[in-house]
């Protein structure tokens, strides 16, 4: 029977080609410090940088057309950072930080607005679900599936848990908390009484995992906070 357990990912300092990094003030005002050797590069949301050393160059790229908005998931921004020096990243809203360390023989999928940072090396390919798929999976349209040798930052809404599951083990999880997963799943509606009334009900949409594998979770759901800062803002 499962249960719940803690984070598991305990890996807050680490190393890449070219770099070191550090998360601090983990799990919900998390702090990503990398420190770049010469000519090393990080790749980073847009928006996300803090502070960095004045020897560091950073560039922002953003490619836009009608055509990659409907067929890769909007408009691709990132920007660079080229050491040496150190470069400081955090989310836009409170939540927590962990690396996922790519050796080339795994890959990821990830929630479309949980990418945080990547080194190089790392593919980050963004990727339509199809229309049916995407309508039940609370992730939106789009989802990125990263694989390549770095390692790649993920970000949440809130604490991040971790579950391994062992082969043929399965764990549902609300689709709004879905962070990143590396096993087989499945879409379903949770309980009965209809399509419609579980579209309305806020419950009915889950994921069904099955191991072996990894999955990540965020203990905040920002349809829920959205819908929660409106009900407050109104009610004032």
């Amino acid at each position: 029977m499962n249960t719940y357990q803690p984070p598991l990912n305990t890996n807050n300092v680490g190393q890449f080609y070219g770099g070191q990094y550090k998360i601090d003030h983990r799990d919900t005002n998390s702090l990503l410090c990398v420190m770049l050797q010469a000519g090393a590069k990080m790749h980073a949301q847009p928006g996300a940088m803090v502070a960095m050393s004045p020897q560091v160059q950073l560039k922002g790229k953003s490619k836009f057309s009608l055509k990659k908005m409907f067929v890769t998931g909007g408009e691709m921004a990132i920007s660079t950072f080229t050491g040496p020096g150190e470069v400081l990243l955090a989310p836009p809203i409170w939540g927590d930080i962990i690396a996922l360390q790519l050796v080339g023989d795994n890959q990821w999928k990830v929630g479309r607005d949980n990418f945080l940072a990547m080194s190089e090396g790392v593919v980050k390919e963004t990727k339509s679900q199809g229309l049916g798929k995407a309508m039940f999976s609370g992730e939106g349209l789009f989802i990125h599936h990263v694989s390549g040798h770095g390692v790649f930052f993920i970000h949440s809404l809130g604490a991040i848990v971790e579950r391994h599951l062992q082969p043929n083990e399965q764990w549902i999880v609300d689709n709004g908390h879905l962070v990143a997963w590396n096993c087989t799943y499945l879409i379903e509606r949770a309980g009965s009484g209809g399509l419609m009334s579980n579209m309305l009900s806020g419950e009915g949409l889950v994921c069904r995992f099955t191991g072996p594998g990894t999955v990540y979770i965020q203990t905040r759901n920002p349809e829920s906070l959205s819908s929660w800062i409106k009900g407050h803002a109104s009610s004032g």
